[in-house]
C-alpha cells in the first residue's frame, strides 16, 4: 500500500501539470468559449491544489467565485455578443482530442477504483472534530448577516436581468 506522502505528492504534481497544460491550452485557443472552458479547468486544478495544501475554504471559494460566477458571467457576455458562427466555436477537431479525453477518463476511473479498493480512510487521516476557518466565517455570514447576504444575491440577479433587457433593446 502506498504511503500518504506518495499519494499527496503524486496528486500535487498531477494537478499542477493539468493546471499548466490547461493554461497553455487556454491561451492558444481561438474560440473564446473554448478558452473559457480551459480556464475553468485551470481553476478546478488550482482549487484541488488548495485543498491538498489544507486550505479547503480557499479551494471552495476558488470554485464558487472564479470557476463558477466569473466564468458564467464571461460566457454570458460572449454569448450575448454573439461572436462568430457556431461552427467556429467548436474547438474539438479530429480524433486525437477524443482519444486523449478517453485516456484521461479511464485514468481517473482507475484512480477512483484504487481508492475504493484501498479504502480511503486507511490512507488519509481522519479530519479533526474541532471548528475550522470555514466555521468561523460561515457562522456570522449565515446567522447574523443572512438578510444582507440574500439581499445582495437578489440585487445581483436584478442587475443581470436588467443587463439582458438593456442588451435586447439595442438589437
Amino acid at each position: 500500500m502506498a504511503s500518504p506522502g506518495l499519494f499527496y505528492q503524486f496528486h500535487f504534481y498531477l494537478f499542477g501539470l493539468l493546471a499548466v497544460g490547461g493554461s497553455l491550452l487556454f491561451v492558444t485557443r481561438r474560440s473564446p468559449v473554448a478558452a473559457a472552458m480551459w480556464l475553468v479547468n485551470v481553476m478546478f486544478c488550482i482549487s484541488a491544489l488548495f485543498v491538498m495544501l489544507d486550505a479547503q475554504f480557499i479551494g471552495a471559494i476558488q470554485v464558487l467565485v472564479y470557476a463558477g460566477a466569473i466564468m458564467v458571467v464571461f460566457l454570458f457576455v460572449v454569448m450575448l455578443l454573439n461572436l462568430g458562427h457556431p461552427s467556429e466555436i467548436v474547438d474539438l477537431r479530429g480524433n486525437g482530442t477524443r482519444i486523449t479525453a478517453g485516456i484521461v477518463g479511464i485514468a481517473m476511473l482507475a484512480e477512483v477504483l484504487v481508492l475504493l479498493k484501498v479504502r480511503l480512510p486507511a490512507v488519509l487521516p481522519a479530519p479533526a472534530e474541532t471548528a475550522n476557518v470555514t466555521t468561523a466565517i460561515a457562522e456570522p455570514l449565515f446567522r447574523q448577516y443572512l438578510l444582507p447576504f440574500e439581499l445582495t444575491s437578489v440585487l445581483l440577479l436584478a442587475a443581470i436581468v436588467g443587463a439582458v433587457v438593456l442588451a435586447k433593446r439595442r438589437v
